[in-house]
């Protein structure tokens, strides 16, 4: 009898531990599922022609001459295929001073106030869903000294150099499902040189393609976001502005 409990006991608790195991099991590949992904976004509309012709500020107010094959506030041809975060007013320019996120202008002419003294301006081209325009002819960057609100001297970027642009700010809903991750190099080409570390989600990246990449996987709530140019051994690059990060949010769309 004392045999017969024992062996039941020992079946059961047998049982029990395989169920625990394979329970166990499922959560931790429910864990890896959920861990982000970054991959290559697909190729986008191009517009080989695009140009900013010139950029000027006077009085706290810029002055953009666009040209080519590029029109603001318009809505770019395969937005409705990329099936991430579009901007309803169209297509825009991006403007970054320093290390700030950008500020989206969608006229040629704007005012935007910046503090005087030396800082680094950055200006591209972007399509409505705010993946940059990757051509020599759509940016300008210098390296501006600012008085009373104008220009005052301006000198070219020499060096290379990495400029954040998405992801920024709040995606709700389907568009918190595909993040793009994209940004801006001047001076330098990605490869056997240089390459940019994007760290994101508690996960690292490590990508050698200048080209937008999509982070899925990524649950709701805030996240940060840095970028980083290195060198071939993995070396930070003595750039400035470098490294830049920024935090955004995804939310459940109102309702959910």
């Amino acid at each position: 009898m004392k045999r017969a409990i024992i062996l039941g006991a020992f079946t059961l608790l047998t049982i029990l531990f395989a169920t625990g195991c394979k329970q166990a099991g499922t959560d931790a590949s429910l864990g890896a599922a959920n861990m982000p992904s970054i991959k290559p976004m697909e190729p986008s509309a191009e517009f080989p022609e695009a140009s900013i012709a010139s950029m000027d500020y006077q009085n706290g107010q810029f002055n953009f001459q666009i040209g080519g094959d590029f029109s603001l506030g318009q809505q770019t041809p395969d937005a409705p295929q990329k099936m991430c975060a579009n901007s309803a007013q169209g297509q825009h320019i991006h403007l970054i001073v320093d290390d700030r996120p950008y500020e989206a202008k969608y006229e040629s002419t704007f005012r935007h106030l910046i503090p005087d003294g030396p800082h680094y301006l950055l200006a591209f081209l972007s399509r409505s869903y705010h993946e940059s325009i990757k051509t020599p002819s759509a940016h300008v960057a210098v390296k501006a000294e600012i008085k009373d609100s104008s220009f005052k001297k301006l000198d070219p970027v020499t060096g290379p150099m990495l400029f954040y642009s998405r992801p920024k700010g709040v995606y709700l809903g389907d568009d918190a499902r595909r993040i793009m991750v994209d940004f801006y190099l001047v001076n330098c080409n990605l490869g056997s040189d240089y390459k940019v570390k994007v760290e994101i989600g508690g996960k690292e990246f490590l990508v050698d393609q200048w080209q937008p990449y999509l982070i899925e996987g990524l649950p709701m709530g805030e996240h940060r976001c840095k970028l980083s140019l290195v060198d071939a051994s993995g070396a930070l690059v003595q750039a400035p502005l470098n490294p830049v990060e920024r935090t955004f949010t995804l939310q459940p769309s109102p309702g959910q």
